[in-house]
């Protein structure tokens, strides 16, 4: 028996009746009847919070007086693509409250998943900019002004929008709505016509999309944590600001780990599987449980990722804290400009009166 896939988790989707290598079919894993429930509150619960969470920290980054610098430039993408991201989320609750039995537009389809996608590569590479920007700022703080420009640094962020987008051309290509009359649904997935075709992107996404950027992102974090432990006697104000954003970055470097890694880990697996290196039902059913468990792991980063703001970042609550009394001084001014106007038309009105 050929197998027979329609699971695909950065490449979503649910799954039916697997065989492996030696044409042994395996059954499909029983789907208990809370994850029909669960599942959706947990998606639409962490929608709610990732849409609130990062459009404040967009907020905060727009509209704050002072210029961003180059690492908040680069978290503020980060926090864009989790915004994107959580926007999607409704749609995938819709469609697993519906049994993964798809209930929308083909062509929505295929243009909802996109930015989930897109999340998932962007938000590496973003990482990977500030993991070099704080590299170069600990370990070449000489060259760093020099070559970290705002200009240049929003510059990489356009790059890294429209590499994300490339890798999710696949995606966007592939997936389609499927009808199954053995199931009676019609669902969304990625419908590879060739075999090979499969392999040949997803071989193609995990190495660009995952092990590439984790190299260079180990990289710059040891040394980056190695030349931390090097200065820790020294103590000049600029270079504890440094190593206050750097602790910031490392932080959500830590949580982008334990959210994230193990995901890219399951669909590197799963490549494997698909070029037949690894079968068994075992494995398979085991993949499949993984799975499911590690995709909604790493939709929680994006919740995660602006609480490690407000918790670590010390200078983005002191643009908080600058904000919010920006507006308070603004609602004053307006406040007293308003009674100043409201006393002048009272007096007026007394003088025409007793004229």
């Amino acid at each position: 028996m050929a197998l027979m896939h329609t699971s695909d988790s950065a490449n979503f989707s649910t799954a039916t009746t697997f065989g492996d290598k030696n044409n042994t079919v395996c059954p499909q894993a029983e789907i208990k009847d809370w994850q029909w429930t669960v599942v959706p509150a947990y998606m639409l619960l962490i929608c709610v919070l990732g849409i609130g969470m990062n459009g404040f920290v967009l907020m905060v980054f727009c509209l704050h007086k002072k210029a961003c610098t180059v690492a908040e430039i680069y978290l503020s993408n980060l926090a864009a693509a989790d915004f994107f991201l959580m926007a999607c989320l409704p749609l995938w609750a819709a469609y697993v409250i519906n049994r993964y039995d798809w209930p929308f537009s083909h062509l929505l389809c295929s243009l909802f998943v996109l930015p989930i996608n897109m999340n998932a590569y962007c938000s590496i590479y973003f990482l990977v900019l500030i993991s070099i920007d704080r590299y170069i700022a600990l370990v070449h703080p000489l060259s760093h002004k020099g070559i970290s420009r705002t200009k240049f640094a929003k510059l990489a962020c356009l790059l890294v929008w429209g590499f994300g987008l490339l890798l999710s051309v696949p995606t966007l290509v592939y997936r389609k709505v499927v009808y199954y009359s053995h199931l009676n649904k019609s669902m969304c997935i990625l419908n590879y016509t060739d075999p090979k075709e499969q392999l040949l992107f997803d071989g193609m996404q995990n190495t660009f999309g995952f092990i590439i950027p984790v190299c260079i992102i180990s990289y710059c974090t040891l040394v980056i944590i190695n030349s931390l432990n090097n200065r820790l006697i020294e103590s000049s104000n600029s270079q504890k600001t440094e190593q206050k954003a750097t602790t910031l970055v490392l932080v959500v470097l830590l949580a982008f780990v334990i959210c994230w890694v193990p995901h890219h880990v399951v669909m590197i697996l799963e490549t494997l599987r698909r070029a037949e290196v690894l079968s068994g039902c075992s494995i398979i059913t085991n993949l499949e449980i993984c799975r499911a468990i590690f995709m909604y792991l790493a939709f929680f980063n994006s919740v995660l990722n602006p609480i490690l703001y407000v918790i670590v970042g010390r200078n983005f609550r002191g643009k908080v804290r600058s904000l919010f009394k920006q507006w308070s001084i603004n609602r004053t001014m307006t406040d007293r400009t308003t009674s100043t106007g409201s006393n002048l038309l009272r007096s007026v009105k007394t003088e025409v009166n007793s004229i």
